[in-house]
């Protein structure tokens, strides 16, 4: 047990205020109840990759029913998936079926709207996906959860979809030489007998499935420091200790812009952790994932993806996705934040030459893909929605937004946002409204035209210098299907000077603008200070 670690998070769980949330209403997946509350009792073992659990799990029915029913992923023909031995109702045994991944739970009397109860489910199998049983790069076995996006059903009977969050206690028994890890603060480490111990973590903070998460490994830990009341955590493989510990500490520079610009931190700690996952980071709630090859020792590549992990907290996790076509608001929220962290930390200039390259990114997106970035295509792999459109075009957006409100009401909306939906779920029309309450503006078309409407601007940007009149005559041609309405900015750089341009709205086909000069020009530049999301090129007219 790591003594100091656990008196910390005691202390803090006394010494700082807690948002505590009630699970909410507003159901997409499974209408008939709201989770409030689930305990998973766990057990493994370093024989094999067996999984028995204890499931306990607090329901309010949100309609008259005779039945409730969970995910779980049924046992399949190689020998992955669970296997139920018995539910119980209020501790009075129910009957129930388990078939096509579904727990069907007969009522033992109908449930009204409103009326609460406990569902204990008793089960067991190996994991086919979601918990990994593995060994790290230094050959030592580890188990790690990894439920993105909607893989908890491997493992953990739920209701495994966004729109249902729900506090968490995760009791884990394993062999006494792993040290455990997993979402809120640690309440118990307790030694039994034959070399096993039970770890005890509780998280009062309604979650997605998706960010619910254990994990035990052979750790060094280190406390990295407090941030606004927050104990700052790094979990890294002891082989890692000395580079871990120097990378995962960014998190203490990182905390607090996010704490200042967006709102309180939602949970009592941060543990930054290496881990085996099927991505570079993930954001479980705090309790941050990070693949083995985020530790070089050297941060350059970690402070960016750390920056998106924390991000994330707030947007994600605290403030979620109703569902997944409206993922972007997780991840083009976090990928904006972090560029606006490494933009405060380095410059506009960095800023400016990141939003570029993702730029690149969507055009070439969208070649292959051209979807909205509220899709609602995908209806079964919902990863596939983790794309160029959801990361960086939401990202994009929200810096066309920014430009569009400017910094101090596009920071209240933000701030209006988090605070409206923090332990809730959002849609991209609450974020709309709330945007527009912030700002005082309408922002239908421009939501529309970004989020709603596949592609972008693809321009074809002609210019003819008329010495006798001194004047740039510059035709903007809009190539694509749909009109975009946008302001643009050129730059018309001559022998002597440069000329700066800044068109409002283009909106018409064809839109032609004419411009005084000294000279003729000799460079055109479209877009100097990167603020619109395009395609197109620009061409001399003779």
């Amino acid at each position: 047990m790591n003594t100091m670690l656990y008196k910390n998070s005691l202390v803090i769980l006394f010494m700082c205020c807690a948002n505590i949330v009630t699970a909410q209403t507003k159901l997409v997946y499974n209408p008939f109840i709201d989770v409030q509350h689930y305990t998973f009792n766990l057990q493994v073992n370093d024989a094999n990759d067996s999984l028995y659990g204890e499931a306990a799990i607090t329901v309010v029915f949100t309609q008259a029913t005779n039945a409730v029913e969970f995910d779980l992923i049924n046992a399949n023909a190689k020998g992955k998936g669970m296997q139920v031995q018995a539910v119980a109702e209020n501790e009075i045994a129910a009957q129930y079926t388990h078939q096509n991944d579904k727990l069907s739970i007969q009522l033992n009397h109908p449930a009204a709207a409103g009326e609460q109860r406990t569902y204990t489910i008793q089960y067991r199998g190996i994991p086919a996906d979601g918990l990994y049983f593995s060994k790290n790069q230094f050959g030592k076995r580890t188990i790690f959860g990894d439920n993105y996006a909607n893989r908890a059903r491997n493992w953990l009977p739920c209701v495994d979809h966004l729109s249902d969050k729900a506090s968490v206690d995760f009791i884990v028994t394993a062999p006494e030489h792993y040290q455990v890890i997993s979402n809120g603060i640690q309440i118990e480490k307790t030694s039994l007998s034959n070399h096993l111990a039970l770890t005890h973590w509780q998280e009062t903070v309604n979650l997605p499935t998706k960010v619910m998460v254990i994990g035990l490994a052979d750790f060094a830990v280190g406390f990295a420091g407090m941030v606004d009341c927050i104990p700052v955590q790094s979990w890294v493989f002891p082989q890692h200790k000395e580079a871990g510990f120097y990378d995962y500490a960014q998190a203490t520079e990182i905390l607090p812009f996010f704490i200042q610009n967006v709102g309180p931190y939602a949970f009592k700690k941060l543990a930054n952790v290496e881990a085996i996952t099927i991505f570079g980071g993930m954001e479980n709630a705090s309790a941050i994932f990070y693949s083995e090859k985020s530790i070089t020792g050297k941060r350059g590549y970690s402070e960016e993806l750390i920056a998106h992990e924390i991000a994330h907290q707030w947007f994600g996790d605290a403030a979620t996705e109703a569902d997944w076509p409206h993922v972007w608001l997780s991840e083009g929220f976090a990928t904006e934040m972090a560029n606006l962290y490494m933009e405060h930390k380095y410059g506009a200039d960095s800023l400016a030459k990141r939003m570029q390259t993702d730029r690149d990114e969507v055009i070439d997106f969208s070649k292959d893909r051209f979807t909205p970035i509220v899709d609602t295509s995908e209806k079964k792999d919902f990863l596939e929605l983790l794309n160029a459109n959801s990361y960086q075009k939401g990202g994009w957006v929200l810096h066309m937004l920014r430009r569009k409100l400017g910094d101090a009401l596009f920071w209240k909306g933000i701030q209006q946002y988090y605070a409206t939906y923090n332990g809730k779920n959002a849609s991209t029309d609450d974020l709309r409204k709330v945007m527009e309450a912030a700002s005082g503006m309408d922002l239908k078309e421009f939501f529309t035209q970004w989020l709603y409407t596949p592609g972008q601007p693809v321009l074809d940007i002609a210019w003819h210098y008329d010495a006798a009149k001194s004047q740039v005559k510059i035709t903007i041609t809009q190539q694509q299907q749909n009109l975009f309405n946008f302001p643009i900015e050129l730059a018309i750089k001559t022998a002597t000077d440069t000329h700066r341009v800044k068109i409002s709205a283009i909106n018409k086909k064809v839109t032609d603008i004419l411009v005084t000069v000294d000279a003729k020009p000799l460079n055109f530049i479209v877009d100097p200070n990167t603020n619109l999301l395009y395609e197109g090129k620009v061409r001399e007219q003779k």
